[in-house]
């Protein structure tokens, strides 16, 4: 196993843990008590150290649970994502918590740095209340989601330049792989709010009531990330409406233009067509300057009919 103790009481310390022994040792400390496992221990030790149910290892050692809350007789489960943008991909990895009257505990892959959370908690800014530290992590998540989407939305916004600048193919394939993200962060942030919502209720016995009003600001919170990426919704499948237009007016300028060629070259067709026909008593073939004249005759014509289109607005 590998993990990182945190023990907040007035004064901040961390330390590594490489057993559940010192995991152990550190819980029985006064004050916060934070345990985040980079690698978990195997199920059977970890059910048995801190009490939990065998469904709940098996929810935490899973990568694909929907973010969700259980409560139990003397603990909550809580698990979430934390999401990260590499390039134009969302990547998400889930990220779990055991709120105990006791302690605190995580679990993901990441080292679970939340710097911002950790200057807090040096500068004796944060309560000493485990209930509340649970808070503080789920916010920390959720301020890194408008990062995310702070970070996407520029990128949105340079597709809609290179769209309405020179649509292509290239142009779709990116708009659509950006509405496939948006959805994906979607369907995470969704149940995100139903999640804190239940704990903001003040049913459940280890919230206790001065965290129910910072976990109704983060509510409000996970509100307006919900609005942000219903936006992004919108903006792309309206990119999408815009970028079926731009094909279409396209190839509409292109017919057009092809239409206005083949009428002009109907009366010269017609004119070529004519002559070319194998008779032997035809006047004008006799005549010195004929052939001359109608090509004269024929590139008069094709100009007319191009000027004439021209101040039509066909051209």
């Amino acid at each position: 196993m590998k993990a990182s103790i945190t023990n907040y009481n007035g004064s901040y310390r961390v330390s590594k843990a490489s057993a559940l022994a010192e995991v152990k040792k550190s819980n029985k400390r006064k004050g916060v008590c934070w345990t985040h496992f980079q690698k978990l221990p195997k199920p059977m030790e970890l059910e048995k150290a801190f009490n939990l149910h065998p469904l709940v290892v098996e929810d935490i050692t899973m990568k694909n649970q929907r973010p969700k809350i259980d409560s139990f007789k003397d603990y909550l489960v809580i698990i979430v994502k934390k999401l990260s943008i590499d390039n134009d991909r969302i990547s998400s990895k889930q990220f779990s918590i055991v709120l105990k009257k006791e302690c605190v505990i995580s679990y993901s892959e990441d080292p679970a740095k939340f710097k911002n959370l950790r200057d807090r908690m040096q500068k004796k800014r944060i309560p000493v209340k485990n209930d509340y530290l649970a808070y503080a992590i789920l916010d920390a998540i959720v301020d890194e989601y408008f990062e995310v989407l702070e970070q996407f939305g520029e990128k949105i916004e340079a597709l809609e330049d290179d769209l309405f600048k020179n649509p292509s193919e290239k142009t779709l394939k990116k708009l659509h792989r950006y509405r496939r993200e948006v959805m994906k962060v979607r369907s995470m942030v969704w149940p995100l709010r139903e999640v804190i919502n239940e704990m903001a209720r003040g049913e459940l016995k280890l919230i206790q009531k001065g965290t129910l009003i910072h976990l109704r600001d983060l509510y409000d919170h996970a509100i307006q990330v919900i609005e942000t990426i219903e936006n992004y919704r919108e903006m792309l499948s309206g990119m999408l409406d815009i970028y079926l237009s731009s094909i279409s007016n396209k190839m509409n300028e292109v017919m057009k233009v092809l239409t206005v060629i083949s009428t002009i070259f109907i009366p010269l067709t017609f004119i070529t067509g004519l002559y070319g026909m194998n008779f032997k008593y035809m006047p004008e073939l006799s005549v010195f300057w004929a052939y001359p004249a109608v090509w004269v005759f024929m590139i008069v014509l094709g100009t007319i009919m191009a000027i004439y289109f021209r101040r039509k607005g066909w051209l």
